[in-house]
């Protein structure tokens, strides 16, 4: 079954779901783009670690994932003995753990100098918030812009604190900004919401070549298909993280004219 989405998919932006998601669009990102960068080009694709510990780390407070599983009951026996909690009973804690974090992203060399003419990033959690991940993102974020390389940054989460622009006009879901090394400050910030599109937009290169157009959307859809997400996911449950209220009713109109929900 295709995604039954027009734009992107919010059951995709489960933390347990996000970081395939994520890879999967990385390398579909280098595959289709390899052929329109040769031979002057090349993509590459780089990893970045992150080490997390505490109460930012993604191993705490993972919500259940809302995919299709079989549920079974075990009914418990019935008491009507009353039983004190023992003074002595203990409780319940989390203890901090170290989680290493890959995170993927693409480099666009050129090849007879291996310089980086773009850097293409697609957002994690963790770079959207507070702590070592997003302090790690910010800094090498600045150090693009700072240069003559190019960035492209694509958000397809909602929740979290977006990546600083300014005089941006309004809060949107998701958002894709190109930056280009010999435009700075002026940037293009693509914005939309959850029932539009996800835009095409040009992949910035030296001035004298020919830009190849990327359609976010056609590989999304080719990533959701590969990955056999269908099979994963249960629309008939609430995305995590939950939608607004407004968001939620265009959500479960859509499912429902798809036979994916009943009223």
């Amino acid at each position: 079954m295709p995604n039954p989405f027009p734009g992107m998919n919010p059951y995709l932006e489960h933390p347990e779901i996000w970081p395939g998601v994520h890879h999967w669009l990385i390398v579909e990102l280098a595959r289709s783009l390899s052929p329109q960068l040769r031979p002057k080009y090349r993509a590459a694709v780089e990893v970045r670690l992150y080490e997390t510990i505490g109460e930012q780390s993604l191993l705490i407070g993972i919500p259940d994932l809302t995919v299709k599983r079989s549920q079974a009951t075990t009914k418990q026996p019935m008491s009507n003995v009353a039983v004190a909690p023992s003074p002595t009973q203990p409780q319940r804690v989390q203890v901090p753990l170290p989680e290493t974090i890959k995170q993927g992203y693409l480099e666009v060399r050129e090849v007879a100098t291996g310089e980086v003419v773009t850097v293409i990033e697609i957002l994690s959690p963790i770079n959207k918030r507070s702590g070592e991940g997003r302090d790690k993102y910010e800094t090498k974020r600045n150090k693009i812009f700072g240069s003559s390389t190019h960035l492209v940054e694509i958000d397809l989460l909602r929740k979290g604190q977006p990546m600083l622009v300014y005089h941006s006009n309004g809060q949107t879901h998701y958002r894709i900004l190109i930056s280009r090394g010999d435009c700075r400050p002026q940037a293009d910030l693509y914005a939309f919401n959850l029932p539009d599109r996800i835009p095409s937009f040009p992949l910035p290169l030296k001035s004298e070549d020919q830009e190849p157009l990327v359609d976010l959307q056609v590989l999304l859809s080719n990533v959701y298909d590969q990955a056999s997400y269908d099979l994963a996911i249960d629309y008939t449950q609430e995305p995590v993280p939950p939608l607004l209220a407004d968001d939620r009713v265009w959500v479960n109109t859509l499912l429902t004219e798809q036979q994916l929900r009943s009223h």
